[in-house]
């Protein structure tokens, strides 16, 4: 069985290539991005000049690594962002497009059953997107430390002070990694749904996914009085895995000194508290639901 998950997921990347070649594109918009930043940077010399030597000898350790970790999360959304889109339109793509060119009559052929080729979907989504664009991230923040290590020291900066002696590598990708898999774990009553449209419509799967989610809190709103639904969507907005932030205890002795704890990204990241949600699990659950739905329709509604 799992030979067979591999091989379905190994489908997804050639009938998808968009799973592999978003995370590139972004790649190389941030870096070049982050190339003419530093070209506009540049033309203030004196000004830089004096941020350089702040930065290197009176900064402290823990306020570069505060500021390497800005960095990177600046670097690090545009990903995210983009993550989501993908996720979307890839799961109203997966199943529908294999009836609208036929090629489920070939997939159907195989020793592969509805379930195994509906799951593999949804691991594509939970599990194989993130990673990706987690390894993306990883590269990009890689790529974008050579070049502005090169461009500090050709400032006279010390790179390996300023840029790998305060960078927090492994902090930041484990969150980076942490966040993303949780927040599609998060978003799977969506990604359910959208599985759903896909196998079901049998035209224009986004109008059919999202008008849904636009009418029913307007009728909701008009006849019952109430916004149930609309509260209970908008809820999955909030991803409940950071620990509130004391903007008072930012800085100690009331001084502008970044404390080890604030410049931590993990520090920040509550798991005990996500995997206890109530509406986690009841997410999950609905997940399921909407996925039990899409296998249903896809072995016994072929109007391919």
């Amino acid at each position: 069985m799992i030979n067979h998950y591999a091989a379905l997921i190994k489908r997804e990347f050639w009938e998808h290539r968009s799973i592999w070649i978003t995370p590139v594109a972004i790649s190389t918009i941030v870096t070049l991005g982050v190339l003419t930043m530093l070209m506009f940077v540049s033309g203030f010399a004196k000004e830089l000049d004096l941020a350089i030597f702040g930065a290197q000898n009176i900064a402290s350790d823990n306020e570069r690594q505060a500021a390497l970790t800005g960095f990177f999360l600046g670097t690090s959304w545009v990903f995210l962002l983009a993550l989501g889109f993908l996720t979307v339109f890839y799961c109203l793509d997966s199943l529908y497009a294999e009836r609208k060119d036929k090629s489920i009559l070939f997939w159907r052929s195989l020793p592969v059953t509805d379930a195994e080729t509906v799951i593999s979907k949804l691991m594509t989504a939970l599990v194989v997107i993130p990673i990706v664009a987690v390894l993306g991230i990883i590269a990009t923040h890689i790529i974008n430390l050579i070049v502005t290590s090169i461009w500090v020291a050709s400032k006279g900066g010390n790179a390996g002070t300023l840029i790998w002696g305060s960078v927090p590598l492994l902090d930041n990708w484990a969150a980076a990694f942490i966040v993303t898999l949780a927040g599609a774990v998060w978003m799977s009553p969506f990604i359910g749904w959208f599985l759903f449209i896909s196998a079901y419509a049998k035209r224009m799967p986004l109008l059919l996914a999202f008008m849904p989610i636009f009418v029913i809190p307007m009728l909701e709103g008009i006849f019952l009085r109430s916004s149930v639904f609309a509260e209970t969507v908008l809820d999955r907005g909030g991803l409940p895995l950071f620990r509130s932030m004391d903007f008072d205890a930012m800085f100690e002795e009331e001084q502008w000194r970044v404390s080890e704890d604030v410049a931590s990204l993990l520090n920040h990241i509550d798991i005990v508290k996500f995997l206890t949600t109530p509406s986690l699990w009841a997410g999950i659950i609905v997940c399921g639901l909407f996925v039990t739905a899409a296998i249903y329709v896809r072995r016994y509604r072929d109007d391919s």
